[in-house]
């Protein structure tokens, strides 16, 4: 699922032509006042949508019914669910209505996203943030669901999730960080599994510390060539004090270097409290005369910052990955490689 099929050159483009306005704050309106998502409980009912691309094997939706059931929960399906249009589930009209219908539907506690691949930026000009904001609920998935969880925290100050999709890998380790966040509401520290298997000292899941530090903030960012396409957007919250996240897949390293010169050049970078670099799958350089490394360009746009930043948190493309509440506190201990949170996430 590469970002760069759907994306293209021409929406990074476009993202720069915006960036003064990104840059002098307009893009960067203040975001509404915080509201989070009501808890949920074995036996609650989710919505399960399609706001991006279309399944080309309907088994997979089959499928992640089945685990929404298989974690305690009932399912109600979006009526557009299945539906295709060229690479899309459907019409923007017919996806943008299944997410306001499940936000106006009472007796559906949260929303899962079924997959991500391209799409639900579009969205974002159709959904009926008034309505979401008297209706907050937890809305999960990660990739091109980065739009969405964006757009509802800078036009609506709803906290969601970044984590598994509906029709992604349930695992052990996902079902129960699910279980933990949503059935248990702790308060989340994130830190790497540590799987030494026969070496003498751990190589996976390794996390990398930038520069040392803790830091503390509201948590945003997601997939970065998604977030980056909304530059020059009313629709990217607030970057000041905040804790940073990203994440990408089957990007070029040249083409990471593009998407950091344009956080840089739009003076995101300049004012977060920290950053977490998660994984980048498949974003090694390819055949040819050279090429900067995802490591070193993180080095060159993260190390001048002077804030604590750390790398390789299981967050994105892989099969192991944490559920992150958007625009929750947290704690960022850039030394330890962690994340903690400060505050609950969902209404008392």
């Amino acid at each position: 699922m590469h970002r760069r099929q759907f994306l293209g050159s021409t929406a990074l483009a476009a993202a720069a032509l915006a960036l003064p306005l990104a840059r002098n704050g307009q893009a960067q309106a203040a975001t509404p006042s915080r509201i989070l998502p009501p808890p949920l409980q074995p036996g609650d009912t989710i919505g399960l949508v399609s706001p991006s691309a279309a399944t080309d094997d309907p088994f997979d939706l089959q499928l992640a019914r089945e685990a929404m059931e298989a974690l305690g929960l009932e399912v109600k399906a979006a009526p557009h669910l299945d539906a295709r249009r060229g690479h899309l589930a459907g019409t923007d009209a017919e996806r943008a209505g299944d997410l306001n219908a499940m936000f106006a539907d009472r007796r559906v506690k949260a929303i899962v996203c079924a997959r991500g691949g391209s799409g639900a930026a579009r969205l974002l000009p159709l959904l009926d943030y008034p309505l979401i904001r008297r209706n907050p609920k937890a809305l999960l998935g990660y990739s091109d669901i980065t739009a969405l969880h964006n757009a509802l925290l800078s036009q609506a100050g709803l906290v969601s999730f970044h984590g598994p999709i509906g029709s992604g890998s349930w695992n052990t380790f996902n079902a129960d960080q699910f279980r933990r966040v949503f059935f248990g509401r702790e308060l989340m520290q994130y830190r790497n599994l540590s799987e030494p298997g026969d070496e003498l000292v751990p190589r996976r899941n390794r996390t990398v510390t930038l520069t040392g530090g803790t830091a503390r903030g509201e948590l945003v960012g997601g997939n970065l060539s998604v977030l980056v396409a909304l530059a020059g957007s009313r629709y990217l919250p607030d970057f000041r004090g905040k804790i940073l996240f990203l994440e990408d897949v089957g990007e070029a390293p040249y083409r990471v270097d593009r998407m950091f010169s344009t956080l840089r050049l739009m003076g995101a970078l300049e004012q977060v409290a920290g950053v977490v670099f998660g994984e980048c799958t498949e974003c090694d350089p390819g055949d040819g005369y050279g090429s900067l490394t995802v490591p070193q360009i993180l080095d060159d746009y993260l190390r001048p910052l002077g804030v604590p930043a750390y790398r390789g948190a299981m967050i994105g493309h892989i099969r192991q990955q944490f559920i992150l509440p958007v625009g929750g506190k947290v704690e960022l201990d850039a030394d330890a490689g962690t994340l903690r949170m400060l505050e609950p996430v969902f209404q008392a």
